[in-house]
């Protein structure tokens, strides 16, 4: 590596720090004591975004970000940028403690354009899915604990068999204590043993709610260090750039009413799963925890959590997109740039 690029890189690493550093949580259960989090309270849930559509789905996804998604019978939820400032995103109302997430998308076209999928919980452990616009055959896996950024091995690029931008393919983490799996159309493309993050310390582990938007990296007001992991500025006259989601599927391990951090650990073992009426604790102990108290209506589940809770889980979105997650993937697109 030459001197010219030796100066590149470490632009590019103050830049991408000046993102990490505005990434935040309005409530870090290993500072304080927080508010418990909203669980989904049966093991499963599906929806198909073709036929839901905005009212249907309502209980359980919150709109986190800037413009809004609509729906199609032919491409489901489409989330689309179409000036600058918009960055349409779902999260999940509810959270999910150890399991499975499986979403059915076509990623956005588009210099800068950055399509994601994240797990992420209150403490900041995250787990990604990144598709980068002018990139239609790679995807990005990565994942952070704690939002710790001191190592550089988190991030990986896959190779599909096809672009990302032309079909719908089925991208699933299967999340369980002692790993993770990243798969693309059933098959498996990365593994993570939960010793092989950092002996487990940056390995997520606390509940985690489904994030699912586009946003662009490559706005002319971003750091540098974004715009080049990005792909370069973004042309917002060439848009609109959207992505469709047609199908989302989640599978819980412990469905409850809440879930509660018992200590300021961060561990998944002190996690306290809790019925709706914030009775019968009982921590994790593997497999499936029955959730009483539980209601199902279609293909919509919910508990009988407060309102109070409710509105609490829906003010604990980070904005937008410049997430924790930009610093680990600067670094592996570095790598291969240089």
């Amino acid at each position: 590596m030459g001197r010219t690029s030796l100066r590149s890189l470490g632009a590019l690493l103050v830049s991408a720090t000046l993102a990490v550093a505005q990434t935040y949580t309005s409530c870090d259960p290993t500072k304080k004591t927080c508010p418990p989090d909203p669980a989904l309270a049966l093991p499963s849930y599906a929806v198909d975004f073709r036929t839901a559509g905005p009212t249907g789905n309502a209980p359980n996804w919150a709109s986190i970000g800037t413009g809004a998604v609509t729906y199609s019978p032919l491409t489901g939820a489409a989330f689309t940028i179409a000036k600058k400032g918009d960055s349409p995103t779902l999260a999940t109302a509810w959270y999910f403690f150890f399991g499975r997430a499986e979403v059915h998308l076509r990623t956005a076209p588009g210099q800068g354009i950055v399509s994601c999928v994240v797990l992420e919980s209150d403490d900041l452990d995250e787990i990604d899915w990144e598709w980068i616009g002018g990139v239609p055959g790679q995807v990005q896996t990565n994942y952070f604990g704690k939002g710790n950024t001191t190592s550089w091995d988190r991030g990986t690029n896959v190779t599909l068999a096809s672009s990302s931008q032309s079909k719908s393919m089925n991208y699933t983490i299967d999340w369980r204590p002692e790993g993770i799996k990243w798969f693309v159309d059933g098959a498996q493309v990365r593994e993570l043993k939960y010793g092989d993050a950092l002996g487990g310390r940056n390995y997520p582990q606390t509940p985690v709610r489904l994030k699912i938007g586009i946003w662009a990296g490559g706005d002319s007001d971003n750091p540098n260090g974004t715009i080049a992991w990005a792909g370069g500025v973004t042309d917002y006259g060439k848009g609109p750039f959207t992505m469709y989601v047609e199908r989302v599927v989640v599978e819980n391990r412990n469905p409850a009413g809440r879930y509660r951090y018992g200590d300021l650990s961060g561990r998944w073992e002190s996690i306290v799963v809790e019925d709706g009426d914030g009775g019968s604790k009982r921590k994790w102990k593997g497999g499936f925890v029955a959730a009483r108290n539980a209601t199902k209506s279609g293909s919509h589940y919910s508990a009988t959590a407060s309102e109070e809770d409710s509105e609490d889980a829906s003010g604990k979105s980070l904005p937008g997109w410049d997430l924790g997650m930009i610093l680990g993937s600067v670094m592996v697109f570095m790598l291969v740039a240089f």
